[in-house]
């Protein structure tokens, strides 16, 4: 058994308020887990209306499956989000 972890810094610059924050911050976490069947969380930052962390976690059989998860997970969210990616960690257990 592999766990995968990603934590996952966003920037959004055009957010104002954290009302636009949240809106982003659930329609991010609903696409991810819809999509690759992943637990996902807003773990950082809470306050900060332009500057989501994500954490994401997920539980499968190897080494080279859950970095390919992890690369596909991290493309579709820099596909799908209106800001930066500042910061990304992985780690495999």
């Amino acid at each position: 058994m592999v766990v995968g972890i990603i934590r996952i810094k966003i920037r959004i610059a055009w957010s104002h308020s954290l009302k636009e924050k949240r809106k982003v911050v659930k329609s991010i976490c609903a696409k991810v887990q819809s999509k690759f069947k992943v637990s996902i969380a807003e773990v950082d930052e809470q306050d900060t209306h332009q500057i989501i962390v994500l954490g994401i976690a997920y539980v499968t059989n190897g080494n080279a499956h859950a970095d390919s998860i992890a690369s596909n997970i991290v493309n579709f969210i820099e596909g799908n989000v209106e800001g930066d990616l500042i910061e990304i960690e992985r780690e495999i257990v």
